[in-house]
């Protein structure tokens, strides 16, 4: 069996489909994420958070939702170590591990789990969020706020996701 080809990384220029489309609307959840903030979404009807960011709750269907910054705290539900991407800039970038994680606010969220032990990722770890630029490497996340290598605004910027880590025993 020969080695697995990895896709290329897309030339300068190409669409990025690794990259979110920040709107008015979403950019105060960049914005904080560069400023190493989570923020999630809360209802002022039902009292419910919810994420991804809605402009109206998922629950009650209200649109008086606002906000909140999250406590950066979760617990991994479910994860899947991915070894093969055919897509563009994910490539590159296995094996990474694809996660889903519980808020400790209550929302689920798709997010990448990085410094995975030895002894691998298990149901109910503790996790704590971090930061790292979109399309940086699987694992390297960033620390310091204002790490956004551009305004999100300006052509080529690349903004700032949520991954998230173990929380040390």
């Amino acid at each position: 069996m020969g080695a697995v080809p990895v896709s290329p990384a897309p030339s300068a220029g190409a669409p990025r489909f690794d990259l979110p489309e920040i709107d008015a609307f979403t950019r105060p959840y960049w914005d904080a994420a560069a400023e190493g903030r989570l923020l999630i979404r809360r209802c002022g009807g039902c009292g419910r958070a919810h994420h991804y960011p809605r402009e109206f709750c998922p629950y009650c269907w209200s649109e008086n939702v606002a906000w909140e910054e999250a406590s950066g705290a979760a617990t991994l539900y479910t994860w899947s170590v991915v070894h093969r991407n055919d897509l563009p800039s994910f490539g590159a970038r296995v094996p990474y591990t694809a996660a889903v994680v519980d808020l400790a606010e209550g929302p689920r969220m798709m997010t990448e789990l990085i410094e995975v032990p030895e002894s691998g990722p298990r149901m109910g770890m503790r996790l704590r969020v971090a930061f790292r630029a979109a399309g940086a490497g699987a694992g390297e996340a960033v620390e310091a706020a204002g790490t956004a290598e551009a305004d999100e605004g300006d052509e080529g910027g690349v903004p700032v996701v949520p991954v998230f880590r173990p929380v040390p025993a």
